[in-house]
């Protein structure tokens, strides 16, 4: 969701951004964030406090991240080419389910006030802190997608409809750990780095995906044909 449906990449860096400030350290830039894809909340804390020296535990940075973050959430929207994607889908009749690390409180907080796009997923949203994914199972494991599919196949069961192999699934992904999941689940990865994520990794983001999916600037590049869609 984050850094693919959402802006929600460049609040993040907003408000780590903000927080630094206050201590004269920063701005937060992308050959740190990359870094920081897939580690959970302490551990990317405590590797931020020792890059930019920062005098907070790990809590303490939290805290304040979040308190920060609280005031741009409402700035959230959806990337160009998202929300048109989300009702080409639903129109064509493609089954969709959203997973994102986030947890539930957080995800509501940042898509509450864009219903409009996220309703497309009906009941079949996964989010990070779902009690259907195994402890220490987050990306780059695979299980959150496999969470997703059991969604979609659990409503085709009732209305008799063939079930769907995971082999036959779009996984979009922005991040590394994540890109790095949906290959483990072995489904097809459409990677959509941040632009300046693609200029940090200099063309790594080839060998990382390998013969796994394919590499967009944007999912207004997506080609639904491609894929039958």
């Amino acid at each position: 969701m984050d850094g693919t449906l959402l802006n929600t990449e460049d609040i993040y860096t907003e408000a780590c951004t903000a927080l630094l400030a206050r201590f004269g350290k920063g701005p937060l830039t992308w050959d740190v964030k990359l870094g920081l894809q897939g580690l959970p909340g302490p551990e990317a804390s405590k590797v931020l406090i020792a890059h930019y020296e920062i005098p907070l535990t790990p809590q303490e940075f939290m805290a304040q991240g979040f308190a920060i973050q609280e005031t741009l959430w409402h700035k959230s929207d959806f990337l160009p080419g998202a929300l048109e994607l989300l009702h080409d889908m639903k129109k064509s009749g493609v089954p969709i389910a959203l997973g994102t690390s986030s947890n539930k409180v957080n995800f509501h907080r940042k898509s509450g006030h864009l219903q409009h796009g996220f309703d497309l997923f009906e009941h079949h949203i996964v989010t990070g802190d779902d009690l259907r994914i195994p402890p220490g199972r987050g990306k780059p494991n695979p299980d959150i997608w496999l969470v997703c599919l059991e969604s979609i196949n659990a409503s085709r069961r009732e209305q008799g409809l063939e079930i769907i192999d995971i082999e036959e699934c779009l996984i979009f992904e922005d991040g590394i750990p994540g890109v790095i999941s949906g290959i483990n689940a072995r489904a097809t990865v459409v990677w959509i780095p941040h632009p300046e994520a693609l200029v940090e990794l200099n063309g790594k983001e080839k060998s990382i995906i390998g013969d796994g999916g394919e590499v967009i600037a944007s999912l207004k590049e997506f080609n639904k044909e491609k894929y039958g869609l």
